[in-house]
């Protein structure tokens, strides 16, 4: 990896750990945040079985269109640790 990968990889994996004074001055460098309009109306109502958490019926739609590769949100970002 090249110097300017490890700092990108580095400032990454602080974003990710939730670091609270990161995520504050990100939030003062992206601001003014603008609600989008179009957006207002949108939701998940109505996505799920009746029964069914949110989290199982976005799984299953990955699942079935073959976009469930199995792997954590972590092993993406961070390579798996076996």
């Amino acid at each position: 990896m090249s110097h300017e990968s490890d700092q990108a990889a580095e400032a990454l994996r602080t974003i990710w750990q939730g670091n609270p004074g990161t995520a504050n001055e990100f939030d003062e460098e992206c601001s003014p945040n603008k609600v989008c309009r179009n957006m207002k109306d949108v939701s998940f109502d109505g996505f799920a079985e009746d029964g069914v958490d949110l989290g199982t019926a976005w799984r299953s739609k990955l699942a079935r269109e073959g976009k469930l590769s199995g792997a954590s949100l972590a092993d993406l970002v961070m390579g798996k640790t076996d």
